[in-house]
């Protein structure tokens, strides 16, 4: 009796482990959208090791002194068909605009070595292409994660930076936890999303994905394929994106182009910077600010860009939420031409 018991206990923990090492190791398939090559994509082969994927908009008529770089949210997220159709307005005005794929991600090379995703080499990368682009100065418009790569970059080559523009920013980082506390004026009327990021990433993690990540983050090795990874950041970023409007019925539909380990790997390399903070203190360089009604970023954290930036202009979107080109996108050009006419 007691060996029937013992076999039956042994062979449950059998089909335990099988299970376990197949849910953790077995590639698995999102059945996601697949990235398509943009017809406008032109590529820089950067000093770094980048290989970049760009699109280019030449400015109409009178051409502007400074070009427009964008820089997409994430880490790991991708310039969409969306970003270039709408900023494209800005061409009207005679600005040259720039829309890259950050390392990593969209139709940029992925690395073999996923140490190499580092702010530090986003911040290189950026600094080669102004250079290649041949401008004294340039307009970075920031979306996101964008708006703290723009801020970054700025703090330590401001004499590169003709103005900022920072849509629904990000925390700056080092993160001043703190802020998270700060209460928004009643005046906004600010509106929580009806999905929230933590809804979306318990969603779409699982087991495989979290031990992919850990091994990633821990032993800096990849687990899983590009290909696998990135398809489950078409898949996470689907129901993540669901926090980014104020109607769900504008919520965008599934779209690949998102880079996991320049995702993951950039995020954990946050924690190793340098405060930038003291270099930004009254900085008179021109800054707008453009929030969401329903904007997932805590106000304390968008506060806190006014409070750095002391030259800036702040315009408050209401019925949008972290994507306000998704839902206004009127009144998201709109006040980047006129902030950019000042």
């Amino acid at each position: 009796m007691k060996r029937t018991i013992f076999r039956a206990i042994k062979y449950t923990l059998l089909v335990f482990l099988v299970i376990f090492l197949y849910k953790t190791f077995w590639p698995r398939n999102y059945n996601v959208p697949q990235s398509q090559l943009r017809a406008s994509t032109k590529y820089w082969n950067l000093s770094t090791g980048s290989k970049i994927g760009y699109t280019y908009i030449t400015g109409i008529g009178s051409k502007k002194n400074y070009p427009i770089i964008y820089l997409h949210g994430g880490p790991g997220g991708h310039v969409s068909d969306r970003d270039i159709r709408i900023l494209s307005a800005l061409a009207e005005d005679g600005y040259d605009i720039y829309f890259y794929d950050q390392i990593g991600s969209g139709q940029s090379a992925r690395l073999d070595n996923i140490n190499d995703y580092t702010v530090d080499r986003h911040l290189k990368d950026l600094k080669e292409i102004i250079n290649k682009v041949g401008a004294k100065k340039v307009i970075l418009i920031g979306q996101s994660w964008g708006a703290i790569l723009a801020t970054l970059f700025t703090a330590d080559n401001s004499a590169m930076v003709e103005k900022i523009i920072v849509s629904s920013p990000g925390p700056i980082y080092p993160v001043r936890q703190e802020l998270r506390n700060v209460i928004a004026p009643d005046s906004l009327h600010l509106r929580t999303a009806f999905y929230s990021n933590n809804q979306g990433n318990e969603k779409a993690n699982n087991l495989r994905i979290k031990t992919i990540r850990f091994w990633a983050t821990t032993l800096h090795k990849k687990l899983a394929s590009d290909q696998e990874t990135d398809d489950f950041a078409t898949y996470l970023n689907f129901e993540v994106n669901k926090s980014t409007v104020c109607d769900t019925a504008k919520i965008l539909k599934a779209e690949a182009g998102s880079g996991f380990y320049a995702s993951v790997m950039t995020f954990n390399s946050l924690g190793q910077l340098e405060d930038p903070r003291p270099k930004l203190k009254n900085s008179n360089i021109p800054a707008l600010v453009l929030k969401g009604q329903c904007d997932n970023q805590k106000w304390g954290f968008t506060n806190e860009y006014l409070e750095l930036f002391i030259n800036h202009q702040f315009v408050f979107v209401p019925n949008a939420g972290h994507f306000i080109s998704v839902e206004q996108p009127d009144s998201y050009i709109k006040a980047i031409k006129e902030f950019l006419s000042k």
